[in-house]
């Protein structure tokens, strides 16, 4: 890390276009539980890790060959960038992918809107810029309660599972907080070269792991369905999102990007609702009001009008 990229400010109020970029990769993201649930009822959780960083991977450094920048701004951060894939990518999708065999998307998703509570309290512990206000705990509690909310009888239906998966979300949620600290060192770097670094590496990391666990045989026998689920995973949920992730995480801060975890469970039903033609109940009105409120008050900008 340089000085430069050490000394260079974070953003700790969003601006306007920081918040419509957290809004629109939690309408992205919000297809990610979908598509895996998808996957992971014939492909197993590594195996989809395997090919959704893979194929992102393979995306991203064709969008720097055509688009730049040179991807040799990455290789004085290979070590840093192996790290970052553990946190960010291998750990996270495989607890998710394996959670989501034993409960429903409803719990999945309220267990991963913890992740802006575990994220405030690694900055506040691990950083000079980013500590925890009363409006910051506030706004998290006003979000974590809206999901809950927003889900109603879907996480009832999903909390007679095992436990040990719903540890697996928590621990996601945990290993996310510490890939947004940790991508905060990744500042000087330009977002679609940190996404390809990162991406790179956790491909790195998985192909052989996978190979060495199932063999190569069987790896591309799925369905159409699944393969389908496992392309959009990879192109929207994962290369598109990352372009957009570290965008933000450089100039709004941890915190701040960790926000996305509270749009992601309300663009997954709003998705439901224009696609699906699902009807919105009340609670889910209500959910969505309740994560409204999380966000106005962590941007704070209306409270100080008043």
């Amino acid at each position: 890390m340089t000085a430069q990229a050490e000394a260079r400010p974070v953003t700790q109020q969003m601006s306007l276009q920081n918040w419509a970029l957290v809004i629109l990769l939690g309408l992205v993201w919000g297809g990610s539980y979908f598509f895996a649930g998808i996957a992971v009822g014939e492909m197993p959780p590594l195996v989809l890790v395997m090919f959704r960083v893979a194929i992102a991977a393979l995306l991203l450094h064709l969008w720097l060959l055509l688009r730049g920048p040179s991807f040799r701004l990455a290789l004085p951060f290979a070590g840093s960038f192996f790290v970052l894939a553990i946190l960010n990518n291998v750990i996270p999708f495989s607890l998710i992918f394996l959670g989501q065999t034993q409960i429903g998307a409803g719990l999945a998703s309220v267990l991963n809107a913890t992740t802006p509570f575990w994220t405030a309290i690694l900055a506040n512990l691990l950083t000079a810029d980013e500590k925890l206000s009363g409006r910051k705990i506030v706004g998290i509690a006003f979000g974590i309660a809206g999901t809950a909310v927003m889900i109603g009888p879907g996480l009832m239906d999903g909390l007679g599972g095992p436990i040990w998966a719903k540890f697996a979300l928590v621990g996601a949620a945990f290993s996310y907080g510490l890939a947004f600290i940790y991508g905060r060192r990744f500042r000087a770097v330009p977002p679609p070269v940190i996404a390809a670094g990162q991406l790179t590496a956790s491909s790195i990391i998985m192909v052989p792991l996978v190979l060495a666990l199932y063999g190569a045989g069987g790896l591309f026998t799925f369905s159409t369905g699944v393969w389908a689920a496992v392309i959009a995973l990879a192109v929207l949920s994962t290369t598109f999102a990352y372009l957009i992730y570290f965008h933000v995480l450089a100039t709004a801060g941890a915190t701040n990007a960790s926000l996305v975890t509270f749009i992601v469970p309300v663009s997954a039903i709003l998705l439901g609702a224009v696609f699906l033609h699902e009807r919105l109940e009340s609670f889910e009105f209500a959910g969505m009001a309740l994560i409204a409120v999380g966000l106005v008050t962590i941007d704070g900008r209306l409270l100080q009008k008043r």
